[in-house]
């Protein structure tokens, strides 16, 4: 598997060689397709899911390179006023983070408003939807099918609900941070 590998990283570059080795080269392939020949998701600088929609990437900001904002299937991530990533995301298929709603006065206007800000350490489960302005703290799990409508500063907790609540406390975090064991 190694000389897999080291052919990769020298065939591309660093950047489009740890997404190759991250994804695999089957799903790179796929990504590649979709994005570069059929132009879904073409604004996006990383790989992205063909049923998937990522609107205003530049408006994203990531502690890290990983995730990959969209690389599930079925997810749309809608960063109008902006999405603030800490290390060790991690997240489900059909996800919804939607950082700006429609004025109720002309639905064609997008309102105004503070980004989404997701912390450290956090796990969104699948189907799960984050709406406009929500903050969550270090090491929160939204449970799978959850709408997050309200800020969750607290850490180490598990939401939960429509609306999403606190349902339980959590130990804090002690898995790899961003790769790197704490």
């Amino acid at each position: 598997m190694s000389w897999k590998i080291n052919l990769i990283k020298k065939i591309f570059s660093k950047k489009i060689s740890a997404r190759i080795i991250f994804l695999g080269p089957k799903r790179f392939v796929q990504y590649f397709i979709a994005q570069k020949i059929f132009r879904i998701n073409s604004n996006v600088p990383w790989p992205v899911h063909w049923s998937s929609t990522v609107t205003h990437p530049n408006n994203i900001k990531k502690k890290s390179q990983l995730p990959f904002l969209g690389h599930h299937f079925g997810c749309y991530i809608q960063a109008n006023n902006g999405i603030h990533i800490g290390y060790n995301l991690r997240y489900g298929p059909n996800v919804h983070i939607v950082s700006a709603s429609h004025d109720l006065n002309d639905y064609e206007k997008h309102t105004k408003g503070k980004p989404i800000i997701i912390g450290d350490n956090c796990w969104i489960g699948a189907g799960a939807i984050i709406l406009p302005e929500v903050e969550l703290g270090n090491h929160i799990i939204v449970a799978a099918g959850s709408v997050v409508t309200k800020s969750f500063k607290e850490n180490n907790v598990l939401i939960a609900g429509i609306p999403a609540k606190i349902v339980k406390e959590l130990e804090s975090y002690s898995g790899k941070f961003n790769g790197i064991e704490k």
